[in-house]
């Protein structure tokens, strides 16, 4: 059996479907950061367990914080937010796996929806991310300190895992980008994270978190040192990593990742300016 941890706020429109498709889990828990929009009551409908997070505006965030301190049913544990769903292929094959796991973690793959469709290019698929392992041994990475402006859950860091890892071959959906308001909105907040880890962050051992993510970080950190990052970020997406073959999603999509790189520049730029004024 495992055990199923999904971080909240405001999360009402997506909460009810994320849990439906968690039914054979033998514990739901909702960490919830305060949602005044009925998230919280849907879940507990539902039948899962509720557990309220307040954050301090230091480390640990919500999903390190509930890894850690909350009394968990199960050795094994599944991380899934709320606008994700777990298909019934990969449902079953997460029991079958853990019926005789071979490793200490697994890699799960995302599709992201987008414009609701399914982008397949843009450097977006495959989207690997460790989210199922023994709890015990995983904890997200510590890349900055304090508070960054993007909100108190993990985004951008990853699972460092003391133990084996392995891949499951169905993949998960990520319906994390309906609209474009959505978009835009989300990656505010990620390029104030992004301008404060380039700026001020810890660097990790790209070794501790996976090949395929090592080497994701490892080209960002370079493209940090790049002039003209946003027509690159978009010539990178939609030329070499194929976006034109999704459409217009996709070159909706890759402009909107330009305009990303655009707020990282200038967010990391005005960081510096700060702490260059006279007494800061």
């Amino acid at each position: 059996m495992v055990s199923v941890l999904i971080p909240t706020f405001n999360e009402a429109h997506n909460i009810a479907d994320c849990l439906a498709g968690l039914r054979w889990a033998g514990e739901v828990v909702v960490v919830d950061s305060g949602s005044h929009d009925g998230t919280r009551e849907i879940a507990h409908q539902a039948g899962a367990r509720v557990v309220d997070f307040h954050w301090d505006g230091q480390f640990p965030k919500k999903k390190n914080w509930a890894l850690e301190h909350l009394p968990w049913k199960y050795e094994w544990i599944l991380i899934v937010d709320a606008d994700e769903r777990i298909t019934e292929a990969l449902a079953a094959e997460i029991q079958q796996v853990l019926a005789g796991p071979r490793a200490d973690g697994y890699f799960i793959n995302r599709r992201f929806l987008f414009l609701g469709q399914w982008i397949r290019h843009c450097g977006y698929y495959p989207s690997w991310n460790l989210r199922l392992f023994r709890h015990r041994l995983g904890r997200y990475e510590r890349l900055h300190d304090g508070d960054t402006a993007s909100g108190d859950n993990e985004v951008h860091e990853h699972v460092v895992l003391e133990g084996r890892t392995g891949f499951l071959q169905h993949d998960m959906w990520h319906l994390a980008y309906p609209d474009i308001f959505t978009w835009m909105e989300k990656h505010n907040r990620y390029s104030n994270w992004e301008a404060q880890v380039e700026v001020g962050g810890a660097r990790a051992g790209r070794g501790e978190i996976g090949r395929g993510l090592a080497g994701r970080r490892a080209l960002r950190e370079w493209s940090r040192r790049m002039p003209c990052r946003p027509a690159l970020r978009f010539f990178y997406s939609y030329i070499l990593k194929r976006g034109f073959l999704d459409g217009y999603a996709g070159f909706v999509f890759c402009r909107l990742l330009a305009v990303y790189e655009f707020l990282c520049v200038c967010k990391a730029r005005e960081l510096r300016w700060r702490q260059r004024l006279p007494g800061r």
